[in-house]
């Protein structure tokens, strides 16, 4: 069986031109060639610390024959299998040795996998031509990560044998169980108008990637390692869970409390040490409020990895905000790495984030997250960022609109909009809900801008989303490639397709059937599902109505006492229609969207002058009342008035029927100044403060 695989640095292809090299003047780089088991070949590559290399190999198990390389890899070709070897000296002498076998690998599990005496990799990608594994082995000088600098060894996956249907694979023995960051380069079409956006200048993250390694301290604007990669951990022990169990509230006893783990703890009143605030550590040391708090479930603002520098990309308005929110995922897997302790890292993060979720779990709390599957962080085409998916197989990941040039479609508002219901990306998915259940033992799952999941490939509606059907009602999600086939087939498997998908949504999913699961029912390109969204008496609904009603009552709008009595009732024109309980509504005034409780009550406008948006940021819709003053004041009837009001509102919410939900810092007031979008703002704007507790 045929067995080839390149390895390179980009760094060296500018010499080729220029030496004449060969195998003989390379003593730093063996290579040997072998039989294994199966009768297919085996590679033994060893490397040397400080070179720069490049190896292209092609083995047969026939034995190997010497060739020079000379005007830019021109062979002399010969009947035998041929061995093409380039070793360019760095400037600074080799300092270690490693030797690594190089296996064609197993298209199954995708991400980086341990496997015996070895490490495998598989990612998908249906449209790229080539694909390069790159890696970066451990006492690599981290701070430059970038090619040209000599660091990153580079393996170029053959097609013929590295490929199994849309999946490339290659498995590495010998290499470190830890320690080693890795990525790929990809290239393929160049038709931007079919939807590709391939470019191998970029080393792309491995959208299965357990982890990330990156810049260690949140915003630090130091950090040196041009790019985010995976890695992988199969060093560490085991997590000790003990006797951690779901609480398994009830959903009718749910009461939520939306917080950002950063701005939770990250202000100097925390009172907390320096090297825990921001982090789940420092989560865990605020149990106690929560409890007195009386709430038993905590929506966390996204924790899967997100790019907190997306605006320091290039100058523009934003460019001196840092996004604390993280609605700006770059990996579905990972957990954001700088909420670790002390600048910890990902490995570190991802221990200190079950300690989290085993604390809160112990006090009776349940952690339900917030999930952003309707976007990435690589922006548009206008201002692209190409970190992953759009490298990989944009065609694939995303929502294209070939109508218009191959352009993006944006049903997000960021840009892009994720193409959640090819099968592809619907796999992608689902094994990222569950991974979270069975790794990290969450406990349920709200979705940002939710409605885009019940968007087709083509972006229009669809009445029955296999996403949102099979994700959380069937027995089990179909097999991505099973189905993908089945599409292929002519119109008439269609029907059978439908009737598959309808099958499987007849029994509870095994892993997330008792998981709460939260839909955000609208989205930015005006699918607004409210009290429609597909359920299967499974997905409750952030009620917007509600907080709209509710916000008009109390403020004194005429007109508006038989809607908020149906929405203290539980929002039976909502949700009893389509045989729903009140607790699938999720009944809040207050979200980390919009004004805080206590802006609400002072100010009529919103003032995000700060975002450099030029006031076109934020919504303009937001039912508020000043109490009679904008802003900041020392009248003490106005004081007064604005506490009343906060009381108001905190009453109707709490004996509302349906599922209560409270943004933190409403308890005590938190203001933002005025601010109704302040996503961008690492500062007291949103740090919660715990003097005014």
């Amino acid at each position: 069986m045929l067995r080839s695989t390149y390895l390179h640095s980009p760094s060296s292809l500018s010499l080729l031109n220029r030496h004449r090299l060969s195998l003989a003047s390379a003593p730093a780089i063996g290579l040997q060639s072998s039989m294994n088991g199966s009768g297919s070949s085996e590679q033994l590559v060893t490397t040397t610390r400080g070179c720069i290399r490049h190896i292209s190999t092609s083995a047969y198990g026939h034995g190997t024959q010497e060739n020079v390389l000379e005007d830019g890899l021109n062979e002399q070709n010969a009947a035998a299998d041929v061995v093409h070897t380039v070793d360019v000296e760095a400037s600074r002498a080799p300092e270690t040795t490693e030797s690594f076998k190089i296996l064609s690998g197993q298209a199954h599990p995708l991400g980086a996998s341990e496997v015996e005496n070895g490490i495998n990799f598989a990612i998908f990608s249906r449209h790229a031509s080539t694909v390069t594994l790159c890696l970066l082995l451990p006492g690599s000088d981290r701070t430059k990560g970038k090619v040209e600098d000599g660091e990153m060894v580079e393996l170029r996956l053959d097609p013929n044998i590295n490929r199994t249907g849309d999946i490339w694979h290659i498995c590495i023995e010998d290499l470190p169980r830890s320690g080693v960051l890795y990525g790929y380069r990809m290239d393929g079409p160049k038709d931007w108008q079919k939807g590709h956006r391939f470019d191998s200048s970029i080393v792309l993250i491995d959208p299965y990637a357990k982890f990330i390694e990156g810049r260690r301290f949140f915003g630090d604007t130091n950090h040196k390692l041009s790019k985010l990669l995976g890695t992988y951990d199969f060093d560490s022990p085991t997590f000790d869970w003990g006797d951690d169990k779901h609480p398994n509230i009830l959903e009718r006893d749910l009461i939520i409390y939306e917080m950002n783990v950063r701005a939770f703890t990250m202000d100097e009143s925390s009172g907390l040490d320096t090297d825990i605030r921001g982090s789940y550590l420092g989560l865990i040391e605020k149990i106690p409020h929560l409890l007195e708090l009386g709430v038993n479930a905590v929506e966390l603002l996204p924790v899967f990895e997100f790019d907190e520098m997306e605006f320091q990309r290039f100058p523009n308005p934003r460019d001196h905000m840092i996004n604390t929110w993280g609605y700006s995922t770059v990996n579905f897997f990972a957990p954001m790495s700088r909420y670790a302790s002390c600048g910890g890292g990902p490995i570190k993060a991802s221990q200190e984030f079950k300690r989290m979720v085993k604390a809160l779990h112990n006090a009776g709390i349940e952690v339900i997250l917030d999930v952003v599957y309707n976007h990435t962080n690589e922006g548009d085409d206008e201002n692209p960022y190409t970190t992953s998916f759009r490298g990989i197989d944009n065609k694939v990941y995303y929502m294209v609109d070939f109508s218009n040039g191959g352009k993006f479609m944006n049903f997000s508002g960021c840009g892009n909009t994720l193409n959640c219901n090819h099968p592809v990306v619907m796999e992608l998915v689902l094994d990222s809900l569950r991974y979270w259940v069975t790794e990290y033992h969450v406990d349920g799952f709200r979705f940002d801008l939710a409605s885009v999941l019940c968007r087709g490939t083509d972006g229009s509606p669809l009445n029955a989303p296999p996403l949102v059907r099979v994700s959380f009602v069937s027995d089990k999600a179909p097999c991505a490639v099973a189905l993908l086939c089945l599409q292929k087939l002519n119109h008439v498997l269609s029907t059978l397709v439908k009737v598959l998908q309808l099958g499987l949504a007849i029994a509870k999913d095994a892993v997330l059937s008792k998981c709460k699961i939260i839909a955000e029912p609208w989205d930015c390109g005006g699918l607004y599902l409210v009290g429609k969204f597909p359920n299967w008496d499974r997905w409750a609904e952030w009620n917007g109505m509600y907080r709209d009603d509710v916000r008009r009552f109390i403020k004194g709008d005429c007109g508006m006492k038989a809607a908020f009595a149906t929405r203290m009732a539980g929002s039976g024109d909502l949700y009893r229609v389509n045989q729903r309980k009140p607790y699938h509504s999720i009944n809040f005034v207050i979200a980390h969207d919009g004004f805080t409780l206590y802006d609400l009550v002072s100010y009529n406008v919103k003032h995000n002058e700060a975002n450099g948006e030029g006031g076109r940021d934020g919504s303009n819709d937001n039912h508020s009342w000043n109490c009679g003053f904008e802003g900041e004041t020392t009248d003490a009837n106005v004081i007064s008035l604005r506490s009343r009001q906060m009381k108001n509102f905190h009453m109707a919410l709490m004996i509302s029927q349906g599922t209560p939900m409270m943004l933190m810092g409403d308890e005590y007031g938190h203001t933002r100044f005025g601010n109704n979008n302040s996503y961008g703002h690492d500062s007291v704007i949103n740090n919660f403060q715990w003097k005014q507790v």
